[in-house]
């Protein structure tokens, strides 16, 4: 009698689900610690815990690899360490739901960049009304913080098309891990300058391992798992979720409350991500989300 495969114990949307509450807790806790270290600095030992793991687990063999696979995986480390500075550099100056629903622009452009159909320009048109519904806001909007969270959204564009061209040279995580100590790199002098001896502390190291994890490792690990058995354009839908998983997070982790018209603007941009997947523009869903 033969034994059936156990199924998994957690299905691929949940885990889905479990890399994108992960990823936003991680970074309303690392928020929460803003006042003590800057951001650069945390993000930084968030790129060192996540480059530790990954090169861990990887082990990319990186002998014999040609000139233009080493400027693939550089290219792909400078958007990764790029996104993940820029967009805290912006939480740190406006919500973090805010923050992210901004950023989320660079993506949803780059869904529907090589469609021809006039329909899903609407999708970005109506990305740019919830951007626009922020400007109406009383209290207002650092614009530095605002353009920060572009910039984040640009490298992730970036980190897209990036991770595609790594993927085909690199296997496995081979390519992620080598980009993560490229980050990491790229980031460990302004990080040493800005952070000094508070980098020593056992509390702030603590707590900076902690946002790897969350912000990292679980995410990458549900979200490789759950594209196993995973429609990309499933995928896709579930992703859109961030800007309001994000605004969820700072809720109740920082108590960040939005008023009505910033709750609108996030429900404009998950609309239109959404749209944009079901409309067949899914590449920029199409790999895991790292920040």
């Amino acid at each position: 009698m033969t034994s059936r495969p156990a199924r998994p114990r957690v299905g691929p949307v949940w885990l889905v689900l479990i890399g994108i509450v992960s990823v936003q807790v991680g970074a309303a806790v690392a928020k929460g610690l803003f006042d003590e270290i800057t951001p650069t600095s945390m993000v930084w030992l968030r790129l060192v815990t996540s480059a530790l793991v990954l090169a861990a687990v990887a082990r990319p063999q990186v002998r014999g690899r040609s000139r233009q696979d080493w400027l693939t995986v550089l290219g792909f480390g400078v958007s990764l360490g790029v996104m993940n500075w820029a967009i805290y550099q912006s939480f740190a100056r406006i919500p973090l739901g805010i923050a992210v629903t901004i950023e989320f622009i660079g993506p949803l452009v780059l869904a529907v960049a090589g469609s021809r159909r006039a329909r899903d320009l609407l999708w970005v048109l109506l990305a740019a009304v919830g951007v626009g519904l922020l400007g109406f806001e009383r209290a207002g909007l650092d614009p530095v913080g605002i353009a920060f969270a572009l910039l984040a959204g640009a490298a992730w564009a970036a980190y897209i098309l990036l991770s595609a061209s790594t993927g085909r040279r690199w296997p496995g995580l081979d390519g992620l891990a080598v980009a993560s100590v490229v980050a990491t790199a790229l980031f460990t002098v302004p990080a040493v300058l800005s952070g000094g001896t508070t980098l020593l502390e056992p509390r702030v190291l603590a707590v900076g391992a902690l946002v790897g994890l969350l912000s990292s490792v679980i995410p990458y690990s549900c979200e490789l798992v759950a594209l196993r058995s995973l429609r990309p354009a499933v995928f896709g839908i579930l992703m859109s979720l961030e800007p309001a998983a994000a605004a969820l997070a700072a809720i109740v982790v920082l108590g960040e409350l939005l008023a009505p018209l910033q709750w609108a603007a996030i429900a404009c941009v998950v609309v239109a991500s959404v749209g944009a997947t079901r409309a067949g523009a899914g590449p920029a869903h199409s790999e895991p989300a790292p920040d």
